[in-house]
């Protein structure tokens, strides 16, 4: 039964949307609604259907069963015609995806205005579309240089224009998939000030979310699923985070944090390194990660933490300085060698980078250990002891699949994780490299990510953990250090810091302007 919070007429309507993929029912029967000027969270494990549900109402996809009805300008609600991103556009129907859809090399304004005008015109009507622009922004504090190229705007400034394209478009309703993703702390909260001011004026906002946090201080409503069904909607005033969190995976989560500990030996060191080019470029970075802690390192996307992740993967040669082992110089590094040496990694893009899709899941599992005697004898895989160990991973690391054999491109997201996790920390690594390792995972998966590599600090591996995700570094790191433009910070201990002095930082202001 739905709950809404407010007594405001509909802006939109899904009714009974069912959605298969051959055996598979992404969506299975799903109701929803929307008043106006209401903000309403959507929640659900990776793979529970809250993709597949928006694709559906913004067109991409056909339901096989089931409507959607959006209201008109006058607020009688109609059927939308399926499969149609054009139908949904013009019912007034926004969509901010989490991976922005910009043109890198067009202004802001060039941007907001692609798809607006017939391709006949002669010239564009720019004058007209920058009052109505200069209004909007007016009206909604959302604040951007509109002849700015896309390129040299923040995340931040880059996600204002997303909104504004739908805004000038005249949605009445706002999608928003995991919007806070890649903004600092303080560019959450003026996003969701932005927000509830434009609910204020009549539009309906969905969210798609896994911080818990954001979606208790800044919805409405809350609409959970699960295996593809609603399991709940309940009014947001009513609701805490274990309760969220428990419906969106169907038992208990145990939390899981760090516990003080007594840090070793620096074992790892990176001493005045300079490496690649460009933004993501690294500039005299220096750090030291010890034995048996985690080493947390917070910045906005795009500020060199790539870069810093393929150094230490020795992906990347460096220009100059050196990274030592236990003191050790290391000298010129390539991938192999650093796993011979004991490094292990949790790429950020584990779709691109961590796993080969076409392979199985029990190949995937194997192919960083391919040359060791339990995988290849006489340069002949043994493909059959590949299997009997990757059944053990399997259950071990509760990989969800059709087996040893199933390709690994099949797998769900929070899964495929589960498969980098398993290959990764089952090698008992001596440094463990974990970027962005939660990212687009829900709660329980994150939570399991977490154990893992609080497991891996315990027995005395040293973490260097990267994240966009104050709450994941707060929570597991032992000392944090701040990364913008390619320098970084000293890392200090967790305790002295908060989450505004580290939301500054990553913005780039420094410990002077933060005190």
């Amino acid at each position: 039964m739905t709950v809404r919070s407010q007594e405001a007429p509909l802006v939109l309507k899904l009714e009974g949307i069912t959605k298969r993929f051959g055996g598979l029912t992404a969506n299975g029967d799903v109701s929803l609604d929307l008043g106006k000027g209401e903000i309403l969270a959507l929640l659900g494990e990776n793979g529970a259907g809250k993709t597949t549900l928006m694709n559906i109402l913004f067109g991409h996809y056909v339901a096989d069963e089931g409507r959607v009805l959006v209201a008109d300008p006058s607020g009688e609600l109609d059927a939308l015609e399926p499969g149609s991103p054009s139908a949904a556009l013009e019912a007034g129907i926004g969509m901010v995806h989490q991976h922005f859809t910009l043109a890198e090399n067009l202004s802001a304004l060039d941007n907001i205005l692609l798809g607006t005008e017939p391709l006949a015109a002669l010239k564009s009507s720019r004058a007209p579309a920058r009052k109505k622009l200069d209004d909007l922004m007016a009206r909604s504090g959302l604040s951007v240089n509109l002849d700015t190229r896309i390129s040299q705007l923040s995340v931040g400034e880059k996600q204002r224009v997303e909104i504004l394209k739908a805004l000038y478009r005249d949605a009445r309703v706002l999608v928003l998939d995991e919007p806070t993703a890649v903004l600092t702390p303080q560019e959450s909260e003026t996003l969701f000030s932005v927000l509830k001011k434009l609910a204020g004026e009549g539009l309906g906002i969905i969210f798609i979310s896994h911080k818990l946090a954001e979606v208790l201080a800044s919805s409405n409503r809350v609409a959970v699923l699960r295996g593809g069904r609603k399991v709940a909607d309940l009014q947001t005033s009513g609701c805490d985070r274990r309760q969220l969190a428990e419906l969106m995976v169907g038992h208990e989560i145990a939390e899981t944090a760090r516990e003080p500990g007594e840090p070793g030996a620096v074992l790892f060191s990176l001493k005045n390194v300079s490496a690649g080019g460009g933004r993501d470029a690294l500039r005299d970075v220096s750090l030291d990660l010890k034995a048996g802690e985690i080493l947390g390192i917070a910045g906005v996307s795009g500020n060199g933490q790539t870069m810093l992740a393929r150094v230490i993967s020795g992906l990347e040669p460096v220009r100059s300085g050196e990274l030592l082992l236990e003191g050790e110089g290391l000298g010129s590094l390539h991938a192999r060698s650093m796993i011979d040496l004991g490094f292990a990694r949790i790429p950020e893009d584990r779709h691109h980078d961590g796993i080969v899709g076409a392979m199985t899941v029990s190949e995937n599992l194997a192919i960083e250990s391919i040359r060791k005697p339990e995988n290849q004898r006489f340069g002949l895989l043994r493909f059959a002891a590949m299997r009997t160990r990757a059944k053990e991973m399997i259950k071990a690391y509760d990989i969800r699949c059709q087996g040893e054999d199933s390709p690994a491109r099949l797998l769900s997201g929070g899964n495929i994780q589960k498969i980098v996790l398993a290959r990764t920390l089952e090698t008992e690594p001596r440094v463990v490299l974990a970027a962005q390792p939660s990212r687009g995972l829900d709660v329980g998966a994150t939570s399991d990510v977490h154990r893992r590599l609080l497991e891996a600090r315990a027995r005395g591996a040293g973490v260097i953990l990267i994240s966009e995700d104050l709450d994941e570094l707060m929570r597991l790191s032992d000392r944090i250090a701040v990364i913008h433009r390619g320098e970084l910070s000293n890392a200090e201990p967790t305790e002295t810091l908060d989450r505004g002095t580290l939301g500054l930082r990553m913005a780039g202001h420094g410990a002077e302007d933060a005190a």
